[in-house]
């Protein structure tokens, strides 16, 4: 073996009576502690993520230790590329601008962003549209339904108002569907004293909040998943909101879950 791999005898019965070095016990250590918190996140925690919630543990360890020994030991948060409709941006007027291109969310309920995304039971289409506050990340409304249209947008809207209560000057902001274009829900947001603000043409960046958002979702709970059932993917749905709301920490809000950030700014 020694002739093999070019090692002389001394030098290997050297090795052998080193042993390990401190430095090796110490990251088998840190590893279980590491594989612990990566666990508890299902899996989806890169290393700067870790990182965070080790030092909040009050672990002294440096980010680029943890990044080295979750890439030693295979431990990669699970992604996916986001799935985009291609709707077609020529069949209507900007109407309605954008209006939080120079607004900050500064605060809870200043503006709230919402957007529909395509999800599949048993091979067919469902729904899901999602209300966010943008200060805090948080999910304040969601609504699954097996048509895209104003009642989806409306119940998920109508769920982010008994949640959050009314807050006249809000503004909602979302991409420039029909669903977000429907006369019943603009009086609804006009009755709540809401100020409605839209995409600008060919702009997907400007609700990257909620591009994010559905990204992070589907490549968490959704892609390699089958749903028989309807009630299948709304009790996944559900529980991942509860998740990502309590527990799952963002480094957009100083590494802590929206909850929590919300909680602290208060």
């Amino acid at each position: 073996m020694c002739r093999v791999y070019g090692v002389t005898r001394d030098g290997y019965n050297s090795w052998q009576r080193r042993g390990i070095s401190q430095r090796q016990q110490d990251d088998e250590l840190l590893f279980e502690q590491i594989y612990e918190i990566f666990c508890k996140s299902g899996r989806l925690y890169g290393s700067p993520k870790v990182f965070e919630k080790m030092k909040a543990k009050g672990i002294r360890i440096g980010e680029k230790r943890v990044a080295r020994i979750m890439r030693e030991n295979g431990l990669k948060a699970r992604v996916a590329t986001l799935y985009r409709s291609k709707k077609s941006h020529l069949e209507f007027i900007a109407r309605i601008p954008n209006r939080i291109l120079d607004v900050v969310a500064d605060r809870p309920n200043k503006i709230w962003v919402g957007d529909v995304t395509y999800l599949q039971v048993d091979g067919e289409w469902r729904y899901l549209a999602v209300v966010i506050d943008k200060f805090s990340r948080k999910v304040v409304g969601w609504s699954l339904s097996k048509n895209r249209d104003a009642k989806l947008t409306l119940a998920a809207i109508n769920q982010a108002f008994k949640n959050r209560g009314v807050h006249p000057g809000l503004i909602f902001h979302s991409d420039r569907g029909i669903e977000y274009r429907a006369d019943a829900y603009t009086k609804r947001l006009a009755m709540r004293g809401v100020t409605q603000s839209m995409n600008r043409p060919a702009s997907m960046n400007d609700n990257a909040h909620m591009e994010s958002f559905f990204h992070n979702f589907k490549a968490e709970r959704y892609h390699g998943r089958q749903f028989r059932r309807e009630d299948m993917l709304r009790g996944m749905i559900t529980q991942y909101m509860g998740f990502y709301n309590k527990i799952r920490i963002h480094s957009s809000v100083a590494y802590l879950s929206p909850e929590e950030y919300e909680c602290r700014a208060a």
